[in-house]
């Protein structure tokens, strides 16, 4: 019961962060839009109230106006409306759900023994230190060179640095499903505390300035912008470490750490060339595709590297080259049984129900055959982090088992 509540609980904070983080990505993508799609008005009227820019859109059936003013407006005129509470809850869902999928459980699925024999709560704090770290590390690098002469390019140069010395920290460290989640999280938590400890005070200063009818000062306006485009740089990135933990074929690899960093810095340059595309429209920018052909050229080349290699049409192809055959045609389920028994049903029999799997009877093993074949043989990525000591012979025993027809008599 306690697994099916787990998996109730992981589907609804899933279900949730997915919600709010398409809410908070949406709404940072259409900022970026917005403001590189700003035209400087000709209008005395518009020009004499301080607007710096604006457009003309069309949706839903009706037209909108947005105006951005420089620096500030002298009044507000209506109520003012805020975008803080899409990144706090993305945080907060994304933080939860890491929690209960990864640090509830770190013995299984952050230790992996292979890599790193520590213990559980070892592995939680070091997790943890990756988010705060990276925090620190980016936002020192930002204060110290944000401003300063080609900052911009610094700033890139010293935070990819350190994106890459974390990527190959972590895949060393965990175990790599956990590892590419780890960093999708370590960066997301600097996009989200940007917006926490940046740019909203910056506003909420910026609106304490007008309210009492002082100077505004620019510096909190220019420092919000740049940490709100680069918070739609990491975007990308960031989606992929996410969404990566359901393709066995990247974070399993030898060289994870180098195809994670390879795919995120893709997701960069093809933000850029979107970033640069609406500035080009308007002739402000040169053409930006160079920066699309780059992150795509990037993931065809990775593509390339990981496919598989060709195996010859035998019996030890047909299951896919994913283990060492073994002697004799026939497997008995006798002998997969005490396979399973060893090593699946841990996770997966009658005190524990992993997935809502099942492994401790013949109907039920027959049930799950196409999943087991798939996990354990052609992907290996089961048991996690192989925490059973689970051989190549006895996957090779289990492929030969199941392409034989998996009889269960």
């Amino acid at each position: 019961m306690e697994s099916y509540l787990l998996d109730w609980a992981s589907l609804l904070l899933r279900w949730v962060h997915v919600i709010t983080a398409i809410a908070w990505i949406g709404s940072s993508f259409y900022f970026v839009f917005l403001d590189n799609n700003l035209i400087k008005p000709k209008s005395p009227d518009l020009l004499e109230k301080g607007v710096d820019g604006a457009l003309w859109a069309v949706h839903g059936g009706g037209f909108y106006n947005p105006q951005k003013y420089l620096v500030a407006p002298k009044k507000i005129h209506t109520e003012l409306h805020w975008f803080y509470w899409e990144s706090y809850s993305t945080w907060l869902s994304g933080f939860a759900l890491f929690t209960l999928s990864y640090l509830w459980s770190a013995g299984t699925y952050l230790v992996d023994k292979s890599l790193l024999d520590w213990s559980p709560a070892a592995a939680i704090a070091s997790a943890l230190g990756f988010l705060i770290a990276f925090w620190l590390a980016y936002d020192l690098i930002c204060q110290r060179f944000g401003f300063k002469k080609n900052g911009d390019a610094i700033v890139g140069a010293l935070v990819f640095a350190v994106i890459c010395v974390a990527a190959w920290a972590a895949c060393h460290l965990f175990a790599g499903r956990a590892a590419f989640l780890l960093m999708g999280a370590m960066i997301a938590t600097a996009m989200s505390a940007n917006v926490f400890f940046w740019i909203i005070p910056g506003q909420r200063k910026v609106m304490a300035q007008m309210k009492a009818s002082l100077p505004v000062d620019p510096t909190h306006g220019k420092r919000a912008k740049q940490r709100s485009v680069h918070n739609t740089y990491f975007t990308l990135p960031v989606l992929f470490a996410m969404l990566s933990n359901h393709y066995s074929f990247t974070y399993s690899h030898p060289q994870n750490w180098l195809i994670l960093i390879l795919m995120m810095l893709a997701g960069a340059l093809i933000r850029q060339f979107f970033v640069m595309r609406h500035g080009f429209k308007l002739g402000r920018n040169p053409n930006p595709l160079r920066y699309a052909v780059a992150g795509v050229l990037l993931i065809v080349g990775v593509l390339v590297w990981l496919k598989p290699e060709a195996v010859s049409n035998n019996s030890n192809a047909a299951i896919g080259n994913a283990a060492p055959q073994v002697a004799g045609a026939t497997v008995g389920f006798k002998t997969i049984q005490a396979v399973l028994e060893q090593r699946c049903t841990l996770c997966h029999g009658a005190v524990v129900q992993m997935k809502n799997v099942r492994l401790d009877s013949p109907e039920r093993i027959k049930q799950h055959a196409q999943a087991l074949y798939q996990q354990a043989v052609v992907n290996k990525i089961m048991p996690m982090n192989n925490a059973t000591g689970i051989t190549e012979a006895e996957r090779a025993l289990l492929g030969q088992w199941f392409l034989a027809g998996a009889k269960t008599q």
